[in-house]
C-alpha cells in the first residue's frame, strides 16, 4: 500500500498540480492585493465621491437592493489577471519543457533506429 502511495505522489502530473495550486495562491494574494488597492479605488473613483463607486440601489434605504458594478467589474478585471498570469507563467513555461522532452525522445529513437539498421548492415555484410 505505501509502494502504491509513494508510486503516485512520484508521478510527474502530481507534483505539477501542487506546484499549481501552490503558485495559483500566490498569484491569487498578489492580484487581489492590486486589485484592492489600485483597480478598486479607480472604479470608485470613475463613479464619482460615492463610497460606493459604481453601484446601483433598486429600493432606495435598503442596502441589501444594491447592485454593485464596481464588485463585478473588478471581479472580471481580476479573473483576467489572474488567467493571464497563469497562462504565461505556468503553461507557456510548462508547453517549452514538454516540447523538448519531446524531441530529446525523438532524437532517441531516432539514434535507436540508426544503431539498428547499422547492426543489419553488419550482419548482411558479414553474411555474404
Amino acid at each position: 500500500m505505501l509502494k502504491g502511495f509513494k508510486e503516485f505522489i512520484s508521478r510527474g502530473n502530481v507534483m505539477e498540480l501542487a506546484i499549481a495550486v501552490v503558485i495559483g495562491t500566490a498569484t491569487t494574494a498578489m492580484v487581489t492585493a492590486v486589485v484592492n488597492n489600485l483597480i478598486k479605488p479607480l472604479i470608485a473613483a470613475i463613479g464619482g465621491t460615492n463610497i460606493q463607486g459604481l453601484a446601483l440601489q433598486l429600493v432606495d434605504g435598503n442596502p441589501k437592493s444594491t447592485i454593485d458594478l464596481g464588485a463585478i467589474i473588478t471581479a472580471v478585471i481580476n479573473f483576467f489577471i489572474i488567467a493571464a498570469a497563469v497562462y504565461f507563467f505556468l503553461v507557456v513555461p510548462l508547453k517549452k519543457i514538454l516540447d523538448r522532452r519531446k524531441k530529446e525522445e525523438v532524437a532517441e529513437a531516432t539514434e535507436t533506429e540508426l544503431l539498428t539498421e547499422i547492426r543489419d548492415l553488419l550482419r548482411e555484410r558479414n553474411s555474404s
